[in-house]
């Protein structure tokens, strides 16, 4: 009878190795060195080549989605933002982004516990940004509307104000009668559900001049070189009406709010494969509102809750 044995080389010399291998007793016996080398150590050799196989290729299938942090263990969330929308977000004075918006992103990062990193994007290059993978979600006062929502998807909302109009002191224009208004020229920002609300319905009344960012408008209103602006009533009170520059001016006419606009209000934009993000940071929304910390950050910088209907 032929004995099963496993031996070990060491400098020429074959000695004598005992090892249970996954409940296979190995026998002990010695090889010499006129022996071929025995079955068991050649079975030994080739479970492990294949057991090292296996692993070679589950290492190089999960090595991708660990480089690219999948959004179920994500570490950190990269948060586009626009910076220049007061008071939801602006650069101050040391260059850091301050505002409702850059608080709200830190909040509900906090919540799903994960790092946030904020990248300042211009307004017009937000969604091409996120799709290029530069950023994992925007958090810039985007109104969830059908139209974004073919290229992308949106969270629950954070908050959801109307639009509304702004003249000069006494300018006397009511927007509600087109004879007053015929021929003037509103400043609205590119890109927005107020330059779709403005085009579509007030496109044949009011010449309309387009902005990359909110503060580009206020300055040609203050100089004279606009008659109206159009703006969410928040941003533009805070950003403008409130400011040293907008004391000579003041809202007219009604709030405007119509869905068919104005969408379902302002949302997160994520990739549309990101789902489990999305769901994580709706939830999160739930629990800051639930919880105080929404509240905190609202009166931080609103003396009402901007948030809407339930």
């Amino acid at each position: 009878m032929v004995r099963k044995v496993l031996f070990l080389r060491n400098e020429g010399n074959e000695m004598p190795f005992h090892k249970v291998n996954r409940g296979v007793q190995v026998i002990s016996s010695v090889c010499w060195k006129s022996e071929v080398v025995c079955s068991v150590k050649q079975k030994y050799e080739d479970d492990m080549k294949k057991i090292l196989q296996k692993i070679t290729v589950l290492v190089a299938v999960a090595l991708p989605f660990t480089l690219s942090s999948p959004v179920g263990a994500v570490d950190a969330v990269r948060v586009a933002i626009e910076g220049a929308y007061p008071p939801f977000s602006s650069i101050d004075a040391q260059g850091q982004p301050v505002g409702f918006d850059i608080d709200m992103a830190k909040a509900l990062c906090e919540e799903i516990k994960a790092k946030c990193e904020l990248v300042v994007q211009d307004w017009d290059g937000l969604i091409p940004g996120l799709l290029a993978k530069k950023y994992d979600a925007i958090v810039a006062s985007m109104s969830i509307t059908a139209k974004r929502k073919r290229k992308i998807d949106f969270t629950d909302k954070y908050y959801n104000t109307p639009g509304r109009f702004v003249q000069k002191k006494g300018a006397g224009l009511d927007v509600t009668n087109d004879a007053t208004i015929a021929g003037k020229t509103v400043g609205i920002q590119r890109g927005t559900v107020h330059d779709k609300f403005i085009s579509r319905v007030f496109g044949e009344q009011l010449n309309i001049k387009y902005y990359g960012a909110q503060d580009e408008a206020y300055l040609d209103m203050t100089a004279g070189r606009l008659d109206l602006l159009f703006a969410d009533s928040v941003v533009i009170d805070d950003g403008f009406l409130k400011k040293e520059a907008g004391k000579d001016f003041e809202f007219t006419g009604p709030s405007y709010s119509d869905p068919k606009y104005f969408g379902e209000g302002i949302g997160i934009g994520v990739r549309k494969q990101d789902t489990e993000l999305r769901d994580r940071l709706s939830a999160a929304i739930k629990v800051i509102r639930a919880n105080g910390v929404y509240k905190t950050i609202n009166d931080k910088y609103f003396a009402y809750d901007i948030y809407g209907d339930e």
